[in-house]
């Protein structure tokens, strides 16, 4: 694939010329969460934010996915917002409002556990806007 300007390319593109670029491990771990947080809701949006990081939004920002060179880290906005009965959360434990999961060489990813946190972020992230709607009027 050639590569295209980032002015001239969508998000889809500049994330599938990451995906492509990395060539190891990380691009096909970015590749299936990827997969799995755009299977979770139809209408989640891609965009690319901060001079190169893949984002995923619906009604706000679902999460990020950034790659590092030991880990494939999805950081959700909301993450201290949300219940993780599965124990997904593995990184930024300390703040107070964003979680995220770092994937190693070798982990497998839980599609079930990870679509159902999408979900409740998106659920958090159209509770947030009604809430901020009804005040607004």
């Amino acid at each position: 694939m050639s590569e295209i300007s980032e002015a001239d390319a969508s998000a889809s593109d500049l994330i599938d010329q990451r995906i492509a670029a990395l060539a190891d491990w990380r691009g096909e771990m970015l590749a299936r969460a990827r997969a799995i947080v755009r299977r979770a809701d139809a209408d989640v949006v891609e965009t690319w934010k901060w001079r190169g990081v893949p984002v995923w939004e619906k009604d706000g920002i679902i999460c990020t996915g950034e790659t590092y060179k030991n880990a494939v880290k999805l950081t959700f906005a909301k993450g201290a917002a949300l219940a993780d009965p599965n124990g997904l959360f593995n990184a930024s434990l300390d703040g107070n409002v964003r979680r995220a999961i770092d994937f190693h060489e070798g982990d497998t990813i839980d599609e079930e556990a990870l679509t159902a946190l999408v979900r409740a972020a998106i659920a958090l992230n159209i509770e947030a806007r009604a809430k901020k709607t009804r005040k607004g009027s």
